[in-house]
Order: C-alpha cells, then structure tokens, then sequence
C-alpha cells in the first residue's frame, strides 16, 4: 500500500526529539499514552499518526481472520471473548426460565455451535424453498416471495423499511428504497477501472460455485450466474450514488400506494405490503429513489419468469450460504471477506456465531453484558464529559463570525434538545413470542429475523419510541440519529483507549472528548444541520449562512481529494464530508473542553509531554491500526469515513492549537496556509 509520508530531514528528527526530552525530575509516570507506540524515526510535524502510531503499527499486524487491526478491533475482538463466556454460561444453564435472556443466549448458542447437526444437515434446511421458487407458475407468485424474502432480512428487487418520517419525527412511516444488488456498491457493476472488472468476473464465479454447490450442474449455474448479474447490473445503473444519497432532500418523496402503483404498474403495492405484513397503519410513505422504481418495473417486463426465478433462488442461496454448511460457508467467505477484503483465514465459528447472536438478540445478550463488565460510574464520567463538551459548543456557537444570530438561535436550540444515551438502553427488548431451541440452529435465525423485522413494522402508527437503540451494549461504537436528534455511546466504547477512568484528562478528552464532540458535531455536519432540534429534515438556516457554511466545506472537500490511499485512488471528499466535518469540529471542541480543565490550564509533563501534547497524541491513538489493501480499496468506494491516517493528518492540520504544540511551520508536510485551514464549528 502507498502512504503519502513526506520525507523526514534530519533537523526534523532532531527538532522532535527536543519536544519530548525531559530530565528525571519532570518526568511522571502517565497512563494511557504508550511511548512504546511512537516511530521516532517519524517527524511528528510532517506525519502525525505514523509518529503517534508507528511504533504500535509494527508490533500489532493484522491478524490473518481479519481485513484490519486497530483500536476498534482489539476492543471488538475483547468483548467477543467476554459475550463468548457469557453464551457458553448460558448454554450450560438449561434450567433458566423460556424466554428469558439466558434461555434466548444460551440455547441459540448450543444450537449454533452444535457442527455436526449443521454439517448433516447441508442445504436441507432451504431445500424446500428453493423447490417453492421452481414451482411458481406466475409473476404474482415471485412478488410474494420478494415478500417473504424481504421479511426474512434480505433486500430482492427494493429495500424496505418502517422508520421515522425524515420530515415528520414523531411517525413511523413504510420506506422503499433502492437495493437488489449483491455486491457492495452499485460502482462495482458500472465502473471499468481493472478492480471493477477483476470483482465482476469474480462474482460471476461466486454465483456459479454457490449453486454448484447447492446441487445443480456447472453449466446451468453458469447460465444462473450470467442471469443475476445481467438484472443486478440494470439495478445498478439506475441506482443512485453513494454521494448523491447523502443529500435527504434527495431522497425524499412522500408518496401513496397509487403514487408507487403509478411508477410500477407490475407491482400492486397494497398486496406488496400486504404480503410484507403491512398492514393498514399509515397514510402514506417515504420513497428514496422514483427512478430506480421506474428501472425495476423495465426489469420486470423485459425479463422472464424463469430469470426472476433463478435472481429469487440467488437471494435465498446468498441470505443463507454463510450459515449452512462448511462448504457454504468458506465460498461465502472466499468471495465476501478473501477477494472483496483481503481477508486472509475465515474467522473461528465461535467469534462469527458471537456476532450473529449479538445481531439478532442483542438486547437479551447486552443485558447479560452490562450487569458483568459495565461499571457504573464509567458511565457517571462518561455522562460529565459530554456536559463539558456541550457547555462549550453552546459557547462557540454563539461566537460564531460566519453565522446571523436568527440561524444561531435554532442552532443553539438543536444543540440544548440533543438527547444522550450512554452505555446501554433504560429500556430492554421484550422478546415474547420469539421461539429459540436448542436443537435447530437454521431456524433459530429464520425465528429471531422474522422477530426482529414484526417488531420493527409494529412500530406503523404507533408514538415513537425514543428509548429505542441502534446498537447494541458491546458495540465499539458510537452515532448520531438525527431524526430523534440523540447521540449515543455504547458501553463498548467506554474503554481504552477511548476512555481510561485511571488516565489523566489529556488522553480522555483527546480519546472519548473527541468521539462525543464527533457525535454532537455530525448535528451540524452537511447532512444533519439540515434536520431542526425535533430532528425534522427541514431547511431551518438562513441561505447566505448556508452558502458560508458550503463555502468552508469546501475547503475539506478540496482537503481529502488530495489525499492519496493506493497507487491510483484518492480519498472522495464529498462521500467523507460529514465524517471530516465532524472528526474537525469533535477535536476542535474536545480541545477547547480539556482546556478548561486543572491538567489543561496547567502546564505539568507527564512522560516529558506537555498536557496539550499528551492531548493530541491521545487523539491520534484511537485511530491506531492497520488495513489491508483490497479493504482499503472498497473502503474507498464504500465507506463514508476516511481513512485512519487521514482522520488524524486531516484534521489536525487544521488546528493552530496543534500546530503550536508540535511547533509545526511553513515548509513542514503537515502544515497549511492559514487562508485554506478549515474552521467551521
């Protein structure tokens, strides 16, 4: 992989080093910065997450079951450790009532790791499904499975959804938007750069081999394979792009079911809902993309019953085929995790079973999680640093230069109605109804998606619920929902290097200061400044402050195009936008918080570090890691966030508080002209 590092002269080094020499007496034993991590050989005023992370870069290789290795994934991989104790406890309890957690964990664990039942058992358990599919005798016949297929988690032909109503907060409204497609993104089907090409032969393999593999001969799995990728290529071409789907004005469109009836007259869309178990709530519902429909219905019509049948099977074959049996199981990965990522050696049963079950009963397993490893008061300190960091938005918010005082006021009110959710929900998953036994895995995850996705349309014409999570307690993550207007940190994140209850405020606020400041800061990226403090997508901003606000995104924008990953492919500033806008404004605002701290208003070195180094240099030790080059290539493609090296370079070439603290000047790789440095929030 090319890294755009910029030679490092000698005077660098040695300017580099001054920073951090210190006598015995000056030096204090810190916590939560590791020296061992730095590459001295790196100046820290030319490549600062190579200097902060270089030395942990070649300690730590990725391991061979995955396509990167960094912060996220070390935590990621701890907690599967500790759900896998938790699942294995709760398998061995066969005495815990029905229906409660430890029946709901324990028993779909037994179920899942029992391989011998699943490796008998082959394509049995979707053999008479896919016979179902070869007997329909009509188009009504495959739009009802499309509805089967939809409520079972896959996506045939369109997505669909029940979700808030971007415009109207408060109601949960049915949403159709485009999908259909396998591959990751619809560039992959269009694009004829070598890459593009090499994934689409490539597919075409994987298609073949997977019904090979399910039993049918090579050359009719052949022709199945050309089959899917000829529909899915159509669906492609009017799919719209990553980009395109970041503006929510775009993809909004209040529709009836005569206004979707209208754009595909193959399609009869009461019955659709019907068949989906929709039934009657709603008035209307959000459309994403008319022209895909428009698209889907020339589909429907120029292709045969028989083709519609072999793209069913394939949906059925792909929904499935990491869970049945080995064979399955590693064409699957070949395709998805070796070609696509780079990954290297499928990962042990235990962790992908871990996964799904934290997928598919998350709740009944983050109950178990957090009364074991989720401390109370990490989440009371958690809670005190997202007040700093809201007390000092507030602030600069109302200093603003660039903002009239009437777009200030809304913005000032958004900010005040911004619920926090920390560690884990106030409100568990009830999962009556849901059947899972120990002796049948397949249909243990047929019971548990069907579960989750009645829950979510039961939502239709019912009051919001508010209490509601998007992820789950072990989850090493965080986000910002704007239509509730909420940011939310799962317990899994409370921990080093995000936060360290035993480090000093520097690394804290530099780590978790600077997520949290993330979270709130994508309330006001490009895409969610355009949702008001009820979270309703509405245009709540006078225009010429818009056109100052566009004008400094700008600057990212030109910033992260020039930004070269591989050999040829460069960061896509307007896919990153919000993800840049708020990794600048999260490090601005956390900076100027731990500033008020006693550490930040001092000037005491721990390890030889300044508190505004130390800062930094936490900062830059989140984003820890390595990546493999096919990911990073789909990444590019694929992944809103930029990557690693450039969530530090980035931003932080942007901070004059950074450039003093580093003593970074004209000529240096990191620095830039004051007129181009990005200020927004």
């Amino acid at each position: 992989m090319k890294k755009t590092i910029l030679a490092v002269s000698a005077t660098a080094i040695a300017t580099a080093a001054i920073f951090y020499s210190c006598t015995q007496s000056e030096a204090k034993k810190g916590v939560g910065i590791n020296l061992a991590s730095f590459d001295s050989t790196v100046s820290p005023r030319n490549d600062f997450f190579h200097y902060a992370n270089g030395g942990w870069i070649k300690a730590n290789p990725i391991p061979a079951d995955q396509v990167r290795w960094g912060s996220f994934s070390i935590l990621s991989d701890n907690n599967r450790k500790y759900l896998r104790e938790i699942q294995e406890a709760a398998a061995a309890n066969q005495s815990a009532a029905k229906g409660s957690p430890e029946q709901l964990v324990g028993d779909f664990w037994f179920s899942a790791m029992d391989t011998a039942k699943i490796e008998k058992e082959g394509v049995l358990p979707i053999k008479g499904e896919m016979s179902s599919i070869e007997k329909l005798n009509d188009m009504k016949g495959v739009l009802s499975y499309i509805a089967k297929l939809q409520t079972w988690g896959a996506n045939p032909m369109f997505s669909f959804y029940a979700g808030q109503d971007p415009k109207n907060s408060e109601v949960v409204v049915p949403q159709v938007i485009q999908g259909g497609l396998s591959l990751p993104d619809r560039d992959y089907y269009l694009k004829g750069d070598d890459r593009s090409k090499m994934i689409r032969e490539e597919f075409v393999k994987h298609v073949t081999k997977m019904f090979e593999l399910y039993g049918l001969d090579a050359a009719t799995a052949k022709k199945n394979a050309d089959v899917v990728m000829g529909i899915e290529t159509k669906l492609a071409g009017s799919s719209m792009t990553r980009t395109e789907l970041r503006d929510p004005f775009k993809t909004y469109n209040k529709v009836t079911l005569a206004d979707l009836d209208a754009l595909t007259p193959s399609i009869k869309w009461t019955e659709m809902m019907d068949m989906m178990n929709v039934h009657g709530k709603y008035d209307y519902l959000v459309l994403g993309q008319p022209d895909f429909l428009k698209e889907l219905e020339v589909q429907m019509k120029s292709n045969s019953l028989a083709n519609w049948k072999i793209y069913l099977q394939w949906n059925l074959l792909n929904l499935a085929g990491n869970v049945l049996s080995n064979d399955l199981v590693m064409q699957d990965f070949y395709f998805n995790n070796q070609v696509l990522n780079g990954q290297k050696a499928i990962q042990p049963r235990w962790k992908r079973m871990v996964s799904l079950c934290d997928g598919l009963v998350g709740d009944a397993l983050g109950q178990l999680y957090v009364a074991k490893y989720f401390p109370p008061d990490a989440k009371k300190k958690a809670d005190e640093l997202v007040a700093n960091l809201m007390a000092v938005y507030d602030e600069r918010i109302q200093k603003l230069d660039w903002m009239s005082d009437v777009t200030k006021k809304k913005a000032l009110e958004k900010l005040h109605s911004i619920t926090r959710k920390i560690g884990y929900t106030d409100k568990w998953k009830d999962y009556a109804g849901l059947e899972i036994t120990r002796d049948n895995f397949f249909q243990n995850l047929m019971n548990a998606t069907a579960w989750n996705y009645e829950f979510m349309i039961q939502q239709i014409g019912k009051p919001v619920d508010k209490t509601q999570w998007g992820m789950t307690p072990p989850t090493v993550n965080a986000y910002y929902n704007p239509s509730n207007n909420e940011i939310v940190f799962p317990a899994g994140i409370l921990q080093p290097p995000f936060f360290n209850k035993d480090a000093d405020d520097a690394v804290n606020y530099g780590g978790i200061g600077a997520v949290i400041g993330h979270e709130i800061t994508h309330g006001f990226d490009d895409e969610g400044r355009n949702f008001d403090a009820k979270g309703n997508l509405n245009s709540w901003w006078l225009p010429e402050d818009s056109a100052k606000f566009m004008t400094k995104a700008q600057l990212i924008i030109d910033q992260f195009n020039g930004y070269t990953v591989l050999d040829t492919l460069n960061v896509n500033g307007h896919l990153t936008l919000g993800e840049n806008i708020a990794d600048l404004g999260g490090i601005t605002i956390a900076y100027e918080a731990f500033k008020r701290t006693k550490q930040g208003k001092g000037n005491e070195k721990i390890d030889g570090l300044t508190p505004e180094q130390r800062f930094f240099l936490g900062f830059a030790a989140i984003w820890a890691g390595n990546i493999r080059p096919e990911a990073a290539a789909q990444r590019i493609v694929t992944d809103p966030h930029s990557p690693a090296q450039y969530r530090v370079n980035g931003p932080l070439s942007n901070i004059d508080q950074f450039y003093k603290a580093f003593g970074i000047q004209e000529g240096d790789g990191l620095f830039r002209p004051d007129s181009i440095r990005a200020k927004i929030w």
